[in-house]
This record gives structure tokens, sequence and C-alpha cells, in this order.
């Protein structure tokens, strides 16, 4: 072999450690635990050139629909994997346990979930993002609400506080809150979601209600390349969550 082809044959082999080395630097890991007194299926999205000794944010994502691991994948899929392996989040997606919606019986999984998470990976500041479509949108209320302490922002695309008071409403004042609804979006979800979005402004919240133009019940206009837009709000928590004086 001459000299020009040993170099040849050195630079394939660096060249496909390299892919090999970025292939599993980005990982979907399929997990579970007890938590709550259930067992939870969860999926983890970890960042590309992922370090376990370094603190990231991270997002938790729940499911539209019955909350499957199908959903949570579809989730993942559409509006999160992509684009949280290339900014830097951890994303985490748990399937509702025995089938009991995350609003619905389901909670009962949290905090205790979350403090094992906590336990497994650096989380920036040990709060998380809480984000999800539809039913997820509604369950991403619902959990902040209840452990508020975890969060540091809400974002439903759509969705709104389930059975919603004032005091729960408050609950989530200090965090970030994103609402996008389709302006054809059939179920006419639109009247809470800007009701609950102007309850929390007068409260001082950095809330945003977004009528996404043309748009039906999924949205196309947060899915693949336009998921940018929910990392956009992600990254906006860092200027604060309460509206500053003029």
């Amino acid at each position: 072999m001459t000299a020009s082809s040993r170099a040849a044959a050195v630079a394939l082999v660096v060249g496909a450690a390299s892919l090999a080395a970025g292939a599993a630097s980005a990982e979907v890991l399929e997990k579970s635990m007890t938590a709550g007194g259930a067992k939870v299926q969860y999926k983890v999205v970890l960042p590309d050139g992922y370090d376990p000794t370094k603190a990231y944010p991270a997002i938790l994502a729940l499911g539209g629909g019955p909350q499957t691991m199908n959903t949570v994948d579809g989730l993942l899929q559409r509006n999160l994997r992509a684009e949280a392996e290339k900014r830097g989040y951890i994303v985490v997606a748990p399937a509702a346990p025995d089938g009991d919606l995350f609003f619905d019986g389901g909670g009962r999984i949290f905090p205790e979930f979350l403090k094992k998470i906590l336990t497994d990976y650096k989380v920036d500041g040990g709060k998380f993002h809480i984000a999800g479509p539809s039913n997820g949108g509604i369950a991403a209320f619902h959990v902040a609400a209840a452990n508020p302490q975890y969060f540091l922002s809400v974002t439903a695309f759509p969705g709104y506080m389930w059975q919603p008071t004032n005091e729960k409403l408050l609950a989530i004042a200090d965090m970030c809150v994103y609402m996008y609804v389709g302006e054809n979006d059939e179920y006419r979800w639109h009247g809470e979601m800007q009701r609950e979005a102007e309850f929390l402004r007068s409260r001082g919240t950095v809330a945003q209600y977004s009528l996404e133009r043309g748009q039906p019940h999924r949205l196309e206009t947060l899915a693949g390349a336009n998921a940018s837009r929910l990392f956009d709000g992600f990254e906006a928590t860092k200027k604060g969550c309460r509206q500053r004086s003029k």
C-alpha cells in the first residue's frame, strides 16, 4: 500500500468513527420507573454531544389524545426532538400511567417522577419547561399548577387550565406562558385560552396568546422546521417571566 493509500484509509476510518460518535451523541432512550405508585414508561431525548457532567435546560413533554407512547413518539418527531438535539435541551416525555390522563388521575406520578429525573440528569436550576399539544397542553397547565416549584414555563398548542380557578392560574403566574390555537380549531378553545392569557397578563405574567391563521386543531405552524418557535419561547424565559413596568 502506498503512502497516499494509507492516508486515505486512515481518513476513512477516522471519518467513520466521527460519524459513529455523532450518531451516539444524540440519543432517544426508552425507560421506565415507578412513581406515585404507578409504572411509568417514558422517553428521554439527549442533545448532540451530551455530557452527563453538564447541566442542560429540560422540557417535560406531554402527548396529546390518549397520552400513550404512540402520541409521545409523534410529539417528539413533529415538534421537539430535532430542535432539542440542536439547541442542547433534554426532553423527558412520559406516557400516561394505566391510561389515566395527566389531568385526570395520571398526575399522581408527580412530583416523584420529576424528583427521580433530577437525580438521573443535571437540569439547569432544577426546573423544567412543560409543553404539549391538545390534551398534552391541558395536562401541562394542570401539572404545572399542582407542582409550580418545578417549572419555568408552560406551553400549550393548544390547551388551557383544566377546571380553571383563579387559585390555579395564580399558581403559574411566575412562569412564562405560551398559548397557541388554530384559527379554525374545531374544538373552539379560543375563548377560554384567551381569557386565561388575559387574566395572567393582568397579574403581571408574561403570557402570550397566538391565533394561528388558517390552522386547525393540529398545528403545522409549530411542527417540523416551525418547531423553532416553541424553543424561541423557552429561550425567552431567560429574560424573566414578569412584565416589566413601563
